[in-house]
């Protein structure tokens, strides 16, 4: 299964990104929640520290609007990502050019709709 950051994690269940942490662990993958408040989600302590680094990596999904997004760069970077799912209203050129550039894949989508479809 596919180790996913979701980076706008929140232990509010009303979020999409609460959400994805939900359907995520649902479907078997491993989850690793990272965001700007300390919290649990799912038994999962949400990382707020951008120094804390995680390996292996296949995909971020982003929760961030794009206005907050350039103080993660170098951390989503540093991750290392097969892919970066830009979920609705997280789109954001300069960063799928980053990543364009660092040779990581870019998918403007929604994490909740690929599980729902398989196509995760």
């Amino acid at each position: 299964m596919k180790k996913t950051v979701v980076l706008g994690a929140t232990n509010n269940p009303g979020r999409y990104a609460y959400k994805a942490i939900h359907r995520l662990k649902q479907h078997g993958h491993e989850v690793v929640p990272v965001g700007i408040r300390k919290g649990e989600v799912e038994g999962l302590q949400i990382i707020t520290d951008k120094e804390q680094q995680v390996d292996g990596v296949d995909t971020v999904t982003l929760y961030v609007g794009p206005q907050n997004q350039p103080s993660w760069y170098d951390y989503i970077l540093s991750l290392k990502p097969k892919r970066i799912i830009f979920n609705p209203g997280t789109e954001n050129r300069e960063l799928e050019q980053l990543a364009e550039d660092a040779n990581i894949e870019t998918l403007h989508h929604c994490t909740l709709v690929m599980l729902a479809s398989d196509s995760y």
